[in-house]
């Protein structure tokens, strides 16, 4: 309570509830009219306001899916935070346009990437839109780090940010509780509710991402906040107000049985502890850990177990535990769907792809991206990759490395290993200090989260890897620094 009445007594504050209150109101409005309203409403905040405005794409981002599918009006609040707080950059950088041009060797491979890809794809007869949908899904969000990157952060940014995303998460969490304890009853808008789900997805949290898997990415950058805050208010300051967040966390972060983010999470955490050698810090998530299991775990899955008994339908399954979930790893019966309409059917008609086109690849929106999802896919018939894969939609490759290959062949892959590597080299200078060390081990459990996501296409992940790596290159003075003032 004393943080929240401290926080309400700054302007920025009142800012930002500003914010969160037209984008409450205009989910009762009018589509047209939520359009109108919030597209007015948030490019003036993101041209005089760009710092907090980009503390506000944290909230608008983590719960977007929700939002739109509440209020389609509400679409546009992301694309014109970023694109205004970058063209602040531009502009105040005019004098010295020189150094707006400036970029490190990753870049460069980004951009190569980026361009080799395109025309790859336009040669191969993917629709122009498709391409455009493509480069914008993967410019968006490092136009995140461009812009913080190049503009002097003032004190205490970054604090906020992880303020904003743990307010967030506990906002987030005590949803997805209670989604979890009505059967998705309560607190979700009708398409939601009664979304046809496998008895293996019922038992999951979808929270207000809409996707077990993006909740649990969030609940990660949560719990990062929570321990990055821990370690700045070394005193009994917010104690027991973070401490009890990184026990709710975990404990929700366990209820959305994502294995690919417990296994990202465990490489973070192991690379990060190991090169600082922060042992308490291990020590401390222990306790939590199995705080989390004692008072968020089993008392909701025994909740779920008592509304059943109250009327309330349960999955065939049951509340779900983590010896099932991860015993569905290695079912045989998993495995045979995985092979022939799942991950290892993509990884091999990835293959298949890149046998065809070994050097330049299929090109952008022709293979598991986001373009395709939308577009399809020109050589989708021709390789007997069906449409009806997840009811009708399209699908993505759940590999981010088997779609480079498949679409970009063996230029993309060495432009893309430059992009992954060029950014290593900018963590491994600053590997003795515990910035560098946790960069480090970021992109190790970003590169290793490719092997079952498309991970740099996830608006929700690269959003928080992009602004947390443009504070890391504004700290160490990557590069030339503009002044922009929230007026």
């Amino acid at each position: 309570m004393t943080a929240l009445k401290e926080n309400l007594k700054n302007k920025d504050t009142v800012y930002f509830i500003a914010a969160l209150a037209i984008t409450g109101i205009s989910l009762l409005l009018p589509s047209s009219i939520a359009l109108i309203l919030t597209s007015l409403f948030f490019a003036l905040f993101a041209f005089f306001r760009p710092q907090q405005s980009l503390l506000f794409l944290v909230v608008y981002v983590s719960i977007r899916p929700l939002l739109v599918e509440v209020n389609p009006g509400l679409k546009l609040i992301g694309d014109l935070i970023t694109f205004i707080a970058f063209a602040k950059v531009i502009i105040a950088g005019r004098s010295n346009w020189k150094s707006l041009f400036t970029f490190k060797w990753f870049e460069w491979a980004f951009f190569a990437f980026l361009l080799f890809g395109a025309i790859s794809g336009l040669v191969q007869g993917v629709l122009l839109s498709a391409v455009i949908f493509q480069l914008r899904t993967f410019i968006i969000m490092y136009m995140l780090y461009y812009t913080v990157s190049r503009i002097q952060l003032p004190e205490g940014w970054f604090q906020r940010l992880a303020w904003v995303t743990v307010w967030t998460n506990l906002i987030v969490s005590v949803h997805g509780i209670i989604e979890k304890l009505s059967m998705r009853q309560l607190l979700l808008p009708d398409v939601w509710k009664y979304k046809t789900l496998s008895a293996t997805n019922f038992v999951r949290i979808y929270g207000l991402p809409g996707n077990p898997n993006s909740l649990a990415l969030l609940l990660l950058f949560g719990i990062l906040s929570v321990l990055f805050l821990q370690s700045i208010y070394k005193n009994e300051k917010y104690k027991w107000l973070l401490n009890i967040n990184l026990v709710l966390f975990l404990g929700v972060f366990i209820l959305t049985y994502s294995r690919g983010t417990w296994i990202s999470a465990i490489v973070l955490g192991v690379i990060f502890i190991t090169l600082s050698k922060n042992w308490h810090l291990l020590k401390r998530l222990a306790i939590a850990g199995v705080a989390s299991f004692i008072l968020i775990y089993f008392p909701v899955n025994w909740g779920v177990q008592y509304f059943e008994t109250l009327g309330l339908q349960a999955p065939p399954t049951g509340p779900g535990s983590i010896g099932e979930r991860f015993g569905e790893t290695f079912d045989q019966k998993n495995l045979a769907l995985m092979t022939e309409s799942g991950r290892f059917f993509y990884i091999n008609k990835g293959f298949e792809v890149f046998k065809d086109y070994p050097v330049a690849g299929a090109g952008f929106g022709s293979f598991g991206g986001s373009a395709t999802l939308s577009y399809g896919s020109p050589i989708y018939k021709y390789y007997g990759i069906r449409s009806d894969i997840y009811g009708g939609k399209y699908f993505y490759s759940d590999n981010q490395y088997i779609q480079v290959i498949a679409e970009t062949g063996v230029v993309g892959v060495v432009l893309f290993a430059a992009f992954l590597l060029g950014m290593l080299a900018l963590f491994w200078k600053e590997r003795k200090t515990v910035f560098g060390k946790f960069m480090i081990a970021f992109w190790f459990a970003t590169g290793f989260s490719g092997f079952y996501y498309n991970i740099w296409e996830l608006k929700l992940y690269t959003m928080f890897y992009f602004i947390i790596f443009g504070v890391f290159a504004s700290y160490t003075n990557q590069y030339v620094k503009f002044k922009i003032k929230d007026l």
